[in-house]
């Protein structure tokens, strides 16, 4: 470990010198480059600096401690040894975290798919609660929302909504998402007071940006123009602004119709389209890698049920780390943070684990 934090301290060293150059910010590829590096790197080193400097405090204090015969003073030196000492071990657990190989899509916005499953009108109300959930949460971390799609009905639930998020490591909290959400409640549309069960499901795709190359053959297309349907402006419902792509290969059809501009909507269409071709990708690497889908904390499974939401007894539980939190309604809300660090921490341990076997 100490070999490599040595490899990239070096590294960081070398990438400052290339910035401190008058000529690097003209070939404004290259000076991204370095400040990315430079920034994914930051946190590893400012962690490695402080745990040599720990380092030489222990040292320093043993060597005090031999030579000083005054009780006082000795204390203050036992005191000093003891917390560097502690900081070291926190230091190293922290280096080992930060040298885990990291998801290279955790920087990227992510797509978001919520589809109703079982339930009928109840899951698509609770589909649309859902959705109201990450649009909180994104606003709490300064993320930009962007509807995609929406298919709504007339009780105010939604059969299925894609939207995007855009914003710094939205992927790195977002795709713990993924997967089957269950909802426990009576529905408002039940007269006899019975508790129903009902689920939906969660996609989170990273977004396809120009890095990976997700190439679309034009003849493998097909793209239809229609009238927008559902809520919107005059100018939605009248005009043929709504696109459709059908992606013969795969079997895939988008739909893209809250712009008024069918240029507009030909983008995001394209843009859910490529995205869910990597996703699909994703999908077979991840179903083909077996071991180190054990050691994930639920991050491709689209059929795991990950959470269940109990409105009776105000509890949400995350069954693959079991965690379960009463504040239903602050989680309802938005505050999510609590499970997705959870998911993070357990994610984090279990590839810890992996790597000391």
């Amino acid at each position: 470990m100490f070999d490599k934090l040595e490899d990239l301290l070096r590294r960081f060293e070398e990438i400052m010198n290339e910035l401190r150059e008058p000529d690097v910010a003209n070939n404004q590829e290259r000076f991204r480059k370095l400040m990315k590096e430079q920034s994914e790197l930051t946190p590893l080193v400012d962690a490695y600096t402080e745990y040599k400097k720990c380092n030489q405090d222990i040292e320093d204090s043993l060597v005090m401690l031999d030579s000083e015969n005054d009780e006082e003073m000795r204390e203050m030196i036992k005191e000093t040894l003891n917390d560097s000492k502690k900081r070291v071990e926190e230091l190293e657990k922290e280096m080992k975290i930060l040298l885990l190989p990291k998801d290279p899509n955790d920087d990227k916005n992510v797509i978001v798919e919520i589809r109703a499953g079982a339930g009928g009108d109840e899951a698509a109300l609770f589909a649309a609660e859902i959705y109201r959930m990450y649009v909180h949460y994104a606003e709490s971390q300064r993320w930009k929302v962007e509807t995609l799609n929406v298919d709504e009905i007339g009780i105010g639930g939604m059969k299925e909504v894609q939207f995007m998020i855009t914003g710094q490591g939205a992927y790195s909290k977002m795709k713990y998402e993924s997967g089957v959400h269950r909802v426990q409640r009576v529905p408002a549309t039940e007269s006899g007071g019975r508790i129903h069960t009902s689920t939906i499901s969660v996609a989170v795709m990273p977004e396809v940006d120009d890095d990976l190359d997700i190439v679309i053959d034009d003849k493998d297309i097909r793209i239809d123009v229609m009238r927008a349907s559902g809520n919107g402006g005059q100018c939605v419902n009248t005009t043929d602004s709504a696109v459709r792509l059908t992606h013969y290969p795969t079997g895939i059809v988008v739909y893209s119709q809250t712009e008024k501009s069918q240029i507009q909507n030909k983008a995001k269409a394209f843009a859910l389209l490529k995205s869910k071709l990597y996703d699909m990708e994703l999908q077979q690497r991840h179903d083909a890698e077996a071991e180190l889908r054990r050691s994930q904390i639920g991050t491709g499974d689209r059929s795991e049920k990950i959470r269940t939401y109990n409105f009776p007894q105000g509890r949400v539980t995350d069954h693959r780390i079991g965690l379960t939190i009463y504040k239903l309604d602050k989680v309802m809300n938005g505050d999510i943070a609590e499970i997705l660090d959870a998911c993070i921490a357990a994610d984090q341990a279990a590839k810890l684990t992996k790597m000391n076997e």
